[in-house]
């Protein structure tokens, strides 16, 4: 549906003194977007009604409040339950989004698991990776592997430190760095495992209370398992 705004001029309720054509036209006009938002409201389900932003607190933000309440006493005296209530104030939201021009979100609200991937997960997972490929030329060089791009790595790995490649502790030090990086990379998988059980939980949370009947299908759901033997536990406790 077409989004309705009101010309940027002088807000019913407002300082700026208007003419009382002007005036009636912005009543009107107001009038006319409350009455499609909550029509509009009643006929969309809860997991479908867009996100609203966050609006802030200015003085034309607040006039049109003040315009819009008096218009909400007829609907709420005629409201029924809590759910016709509930439609009725975020429709009138939804209005006051519109009038002052505030972008809302089309996709509405999502129930199950959100696509997008935070910014930083993306970023450990970049770190991750480094630390994993870093772990295995030091191993590599631990190993007795010299060559020029393996040397150069170790270098870098040490570098800011007072660490020698030719000092006798060498591979103390190597074993301590690869030490140091696997503590990491454990932190860095706890903090993403976290977020994971954390915002499943939530959508679960947000699926219940719209759709009970599909969450148990997919608490039901069984898991997939992966044909095949798996790898050696002393291999993985080694890795």
């Amino acid at each position: 549906m077409e989004h309705i705004r009101l010309r940027k001029g002088p807000l019913p309720g407002g300082r700026q003194g208007a003419s009382g054509a002007g005036a009636g036209r912005d009543s009107m006009r107001t009038a006319n977007i409350a009455v499609t938002a909550i029509m509009e409201t009643r006929s969309t389900p809860l997991e479908n009604r867009p996100r609203l932003p966050r609006i802030a607190l200015s003085k034309r933000n607040r006039a049109v409040v003040r315009a819009l309440n008096p218009m909400l006493v007829t609907y709420l005296e005629a409201s029924r339950d809590l759910c016709e209530t509930d439609s009725i104030l975020f429709g009138a939201a939804l209005v006051v989004c519109r009038i002052i021009g505030a972008k809302l979100s089309t996709a509405g609200r999502t129930t199950g698991q959100s696509s997008a991937i935070p910014a930083w997960r993306t970023r450990i997972e970049e770190r991750i990776a480094k630390a994993r490929a870093l772990i295995g030329r030091l191993i590599c060089f631990r190993s007795g592997n010299t060559r020029p791009r393996i040397v150069r790595t170790v270098r870098m790995a040490f570098a800011g430190t007072n660490v020698s490649l030719s000092q006798p502790d060498i591979m103390q030090k190597l074993t301590e760095r690869i030490d140091d990086l696997k503590q990491r990379i454990a932190a860095w998988g706890k903090r993403i495992r976290r977020y994971t059980e954390r915002s499943t939980r939530f959508n679960q949370n947000r699926l219940f209370q719209s759709d009970q009947k599909r969450l148990y299908k997919l608490l039901e759901r069984p898991k997939v398992c992966v044909a095949g033997q798996g790898p050696d536990q002393a291999d993985i406790i080694a890795f």
